[in-house]
């Protein structure tokens, strides 16, 4: 589905919900899977939800922004004359900010580890990442606060969450944003524009989670067309987010549109909790490398991955 008034609907409708994932044994990714609320059926969601709601109540998102920036700093004045944007930033500091706010207890250990659980997380990946994973899985539960395996899963589920999608979010940022090696024109409108206006127009137009799945459990009409229950549901955000009936010159770079309605972190009950925290991570890191860096002019390259969008390595110069 690709129009912004269909995707909406399916994301706020009873009938369609998130694919059921099958459980494991204690400790290992599919157990994580099946315990966050990411993945938990009606019954459960709202209760899982409510650990990581709670969770994030407790973080201020001007303190994240502020400490992303000065972990950015202080990497950009070891980092020399080049620095690949995606591997020293984009997920390091960002997952290490998160893990330490939230309490885990070696937050750079904890950053290493939901690196390798977020690259298994997706069902259908390679087995070796999933066995690579579940021993991660059981040292980022070592890591997490006291609590019960529930808690401690969802709060482990958070940081998977802001892994790939916060580190593709800042890798498309600093792409579009980011003056190339010639020397930027004056006139240009982005530099006087505010980071988190500029992150928005990012995620609308480059976002990094490009589509989420649903599936029908019962009849319904969606798009004008009569769909059966079972039916499964691939959700574009990245074709919604330009559908020209809500988008003015939806292909056009045009920071602090008026209005809402960007769907990159989903709508409803299920959409990401965790908004205002991504936008201070990634705002944090690009608040720096706006003043410090320029990209090299490399051509740009993303992993493989049916519903993402990082890039792969985003060098750039640094002064």
């Amino acid at each position: 589905m690709t129009r912004h008034a269909d995707i909406r609907a399916v994301l706020t409708h009873p009938a369609c919900r998130v694919p059921a994932v099958e459980t494991g044994p204690p400790d290992t990714l599919a157990w994580l899977r099946a315990t966050v609320s990411r993945f938990s059926p009606p019954q459960w969601h709202a209760e899982r939800r409510a650990i990581g709601v709670g969770a994030l109540a407790a973080l201020d998102p001007d303190e994240l922004r502020r400490e992303a920036a000065e972990l950015t700093v202080a990497v950009l004045d070891r980092a020399g004359d080049r620095l690949d944007v995606m591997r020293h930033l984009a997920r390091p500091v960002p997952l290490r900010v998160l893990a330490g706010r939230l309490g885990f207890a070696d937050p750079v250990a904890a950053g290493t580890a939901v690196t390798v659980v977020a690259a298994a997380y997706h069902p259908g990946v390679d087995p070796a990442l999933v066995r690579r994973a579940d021993g991660e899985v059981a040292a980022l539960l070592a890591l997490a606060p006291p609590g019960p395996p529930e808690v401690r899963a969802n709060r482990i589920g958070l940081l998977v969450q802001a892994c790939d999608a916060t580190a593709g979010l800042i890798g498309a940022a600093a792409h579009h944003l980011l003056p190339p090696p010639t020397e930027r024109p004056a006139s240009d409108p982005r530099g006087r524009v505010g980071t988190v206006h500029l992150l928005a127009e990012v995620l609308r137009l480059d976002p990094p989670v490009r589509a989420t799945r649903r599936v029908t459990v019962a009849p319904l009409r969606l798009g004008g067309r009569d769909l059966p229950a079972g039916t499964s549901l691939l959700l574009r955000f990245d074709a919604a987010n330009r559908d020209p009936a809500v988008f003015a010159e939806p292909d056009e770079f045009r920071p602090g549109r008026p209005g809402g309605g960007l769907l990159t972190f989903g709508a409803g009950q299920r959409g990401c909790p965790g908004e205002r925290h991504a936008l201070a991570l990634a705002a944090g890191v690009l608040d720096v490398l706006r003043e410090r860096c320029r990209r090299t002019g490399a051509e740009l390259r993303h992993e493989p991955h049916p519903t993402l969008r990082v890039p792969t390595t985003m060098e750039v110069t640094v002064r």
